[in-house]
């Protein structure tokens, strides 16, 4: 054989094994690729709880009366109340009826995890009315003189539409809600511009419902708060003014000093005056509930025989304290007690 030809055989057989172990090579990568591949487990298919239809219902009213800054505490727990929700479904209390839910907190010592502590427990009264059961708002405290009753409006506070989740899409004036919630339109990153008294205002709200046909506490009561500005410091007492009698009452306080005896007739004075507004104003009240059921129609008179005040408290869950043991009927001095507590 020529030695061209012998260079050419040489190089082609070169050539070929050149070849062969690239593709080799390549095997065996293809290869290593499929075991890393096959080393990697498939991920769990993920699968989220569909949302309840009102299972925000709870967090849309406002709880009127908690403290501005206790209002994270509140919802610091993955509270449950699908016993409201259930409460409109087909066979529940509510089903199919117009409501008007307004919201409140209770500091109870609950336990929880091992360990007692005040908490403040959300709770949601719902009322069963035609109509709003009010438009104004109760304030009151220890500190005030007089209870206040003003517009909601005033304290940006109203009984708006809420949509459940399925319909949040639509309009709200197609729906026709029948559930209606107390809501507060008060921006908390606008409080610091507030005056200290606008601001505890909203500490000592309360919902407020006047019922005709019941007489009302304050037309019935006798008593009187008395805070008298005294020199040294304020002197807070209450006064019966059928129990009690002014000389004895004011002798007494002077005794304990509490009352400086030459501050003794400007006491009595005063105490005259508290009584006398007071005895005017549970005149003006009967004389007023009188006239309303006078001037009332036979529908809203039966609308008011007919409402009806529910009370719910969370249900228990293993994320939240079990309040079952601090349960109670009564809503708030206005409206008396619940007729049912779930």
């Amino acid at each position: 054989m020529k030695k061209g030809a012998k260079r050419k055989a040489s190089q082609k057989k070169e050539s070929e094994t050149a070849q062969d172990k690239q593709q080799e090579e390549s095997k065996k990568a293809t290869s290593r690729a499929k075991r890393v591949k096959a080393s990697v487990p498939e991920s769990e298919p993920e699968y989220f709880e569909d949302k309840r239809n009102l299972e925000d219902l709870w967090k849309a009213v406002f709880p009127v009366g908690t403290e501005w800054d206790q209002l994270d505490a509140v919802y610091q727990f993955k509270w449950n109340f699908s016993n409201l929700e259930d409460a409109f479904e087909e066979g529940g209390k509510l089903h199919g009826k117009k409501v008007y839910l307004f919201g409140c907190t209770e500091p109870q010592l609950v336990s929880f995890k091992g360990e007692s502590k005040i908490i403040c427990i959300p709770v949601v009264v719902a009322v069963v009315s035609p109509f709003p059961p009010s438009d104004k708002i109760g304030v009151n405290s220890v500190q005030r003189e007089a209870e206040e009753i003003i517009p909601m409006k005033q304290m940006k506070m109203d009984w708006v539409p809420y949509i459940p989740l399925e319909n949040r899409g639509s309009q709200v004036e197609s729906l026709h809600s029948q559930i209606f919630i107390l809501s507060c339109t008060q921006r908390r990153a606008a409080l610091k511009h507030l005056k200290i008294d606008r601001l505890k205002k909203y500490e000592y709200c309360l919902p407020y419902f006047y019922q005709p046909f019941k007489e009302d506490e304050l037309e019935q009561s006798t008593e009187v708060q008395i805070i008298f500005p005294s020199e040294t410091k304020p002197i807070f007492c209450e006064f019966d003014w059928e129990l009690d009698e002014l000389e004895e009452f004011t002798d007494k306080l002077i005794q304990e000093e509490e009352l400086a005896e030459d501050q003794k007739d400007a006491f009595k004075e005063f105490v005259k005056e508290k009584v006398r507004e007071a005895k005017k104003a549970n005149r003006e009240a009967r004389e007023a509930r009188k006239k309303a059921l006078e001037e009332m129609s036979e529908d809203t008179k039966a609308a008011f025989e007919n409402m009806r005040f529910y009370k719910f408290y969370p249900v228990q869950t293993p994320d939240s304290p079990d309040v079952s043991n601090v349960k109670a009927p009564f809503i708030n001095r206005y409206y008396g007690k619940a007729h049912e507590v779930l």
